[in-house]
């Protein structure tokens, strides 16, 4: 609706009707028609810093979020080394971290074979949660869990009273390609099909049930799996998940071979699949949309030889989040208000920090993105700030230009510059203006 909104101190103090009850020598920034949206909170990026800062780091991912639209964003325990399973860890992160960032960050901690006595020193410290694979990482200093390390480490996170981040695929399903031309995205489709997820899902909501703690799906890419979460939810169960832009904007069909920028994992799915990921976030059974940012430098992709199998798997898109989401979402009909809600208001309740971010109102941090829903754009590798540029979004058409991002009430990005130096937050406890 037209409104304006107070903002003193880096607060939000009120929202009130356009040009009412402004108060007496009140600075006024008057964006027309635009949309001013809360900052969006993206609770599943990848910085990889310290230890792999040539995949990302704090200030190429924070200065791409600014650009997005994005003013909080929550850092993965891997692919860093040392991966975030131990306070040493995150110390060592958090120092990495700083002084280098244009948004706020937060950390999530790991669930390794092992490390369960670290779990409540991490959330004593802020962490709000953990991240846990049930399939190999990709990366040797971050293991996957048994069953058995599951049901300790969820004992310990339900005594927090944090959440256990689960990569949902089910190692007994994955397999390996001993035919096909490894150009051929088929080909490595194949080998994580949509049962993986949808066994993974169901051993989760019967560790959710046994534990009572909080679980929740990151990046969901198997439609079939919507079933049982929906049935997890109506029995009253901890349990949520998330997808991504990719899986809502792409299709199995349309990807090139060759083109390896389009791997992840799990999979890009087929059309059919991504309308009832779609269905499932319309219903509320998927409840959020975050990036999964997971870069790495190109030689990784195996770009020259396109070779799906031997290439990394992650997709670069933390800059281009809201546009992405935005342009798939126009074309169904959905309102600017469920695109908030994906994008801010939901990944902030994950995060912990619904109570600061995420919505516009009282006492909410002023953190902003100020955007044109109608603007269209072309992705082109000199716009985006990320540290390496290679991106399936490359060469597409997009809707929605963030025109400027405020955090804490003050302008950091406007029409392609970065406003003043890094001012984003460590969001722990100790640190200034603590959440």
């Amino acid at each position: 609706m037209p409104a304006s909104v107070v903002v003193r101190d880096g607060t939000i103090r009120d929202v009130l009707p356009a040009g009412e009850g402004i108060p007496e020598r009140a600075e006024v920034v008057d964006f027309g028609d635009r949309v001013v949206m809360p900052g969006l909170v993206d609770t599943h990026v990848h910085v990889n810093e310290p230890g792999r800062a040539d995949w990302e780091g704090f200030e190429t991912a924070t200065r791409a979020a600014a650009a997005g639209g994005v003013t909080t964003i929550f850092d993965m325990p891997l692919n860093s080394v040392p991966p975030t399973t131990s306070l040493a860890a995150l110390s060592e992160k958090a120092s990495a971290a700083s002084g280098k960032c244009f948004v706020d960050v937060g950390f999530w901690g790991g669930v390794v074979p092992g490390n369960t006595a670290d779990l409540g020193a991490l959330a004593d410290l802020g962490v709000p949660g953990f991240k846990c694979f049930l399939v190999p990482s990709g990366v040797p200093e971050f293991p996957d869990v048994s069953e058995d390390d599951l049901v300790t480490a969820l004992r310990v996170i339900a005594q927090t009273g944090g959440v256990l981040l689960a990569h949902a695929e089910h190692p007994a399903w994955i397999g390996s390609a001993t035919a096909g031309e490894h150009r051929r995205y088929a080909t490595y489709l194949a080998t994580r099909p949509p049962r993986a997820e949808d066994e993974a899902v169901a051993l989760l909501v019967r560790l959710c049930r046994e534990t009572g703690a909080r679980i929740h799906v990151v990046h969901l890419s198997s439609a079939a799996a919507i079933g049982r979460i929906e049935a997890a939810r109506a029995e009253g169960l901890p349990f949520s998940a998330e997808t991504c832009p990719h899986y809502l904007f792409f299709a199995a069909e349309d990807v090139p071979d060759g083109a390896t920028e389009f791997k992840c994992a799990p999979p890009i799915r087929d059309r059919a699949n991504r309308e009832r990921l779609w269905e499932g976030l319309e219903k509320g059974s998927i409840e959020m949309v975050v990036s999964d940012h997971s870069p790495s430098p190109p030689r990784m992709k195996s770009r020259e030889t396109g070779d799906f199998l031997s290439a990394w798997g992650g997709i670069s898109s933390l800059q281009l989040r809201l546009p992405a989401v935005w342009t798939a979402a126009r074309e169904r009909g959905h309102s600017i208000q469920r695109l908030a809600d994906w994008l801010c208001a939901a990944p902030a309740r994950l995060g912990a920090v619904a109570h600061r971010k995420g919505a516009i109102a009282p006492e909410a941090e002023a953190d902003f993105v100020v955007w044109d829903p109608d603007a269209a754009f072309e992705v082109r590798s000199e716009s985006i700030h990320h540290r390496h540029v290679l991106t399936p979004y490359a060469g597409r058409t997009l809707y929605g230009v963030v025109e400027a991002t405020f955090l804490a009430g003050e302008k950091i990005y406007e029409r392609g510059r970065f406003v003043g130096p890094p001012r984003g937050r460590i969001l722990l406890r100790g640190n200034r203006r603590d959440i």
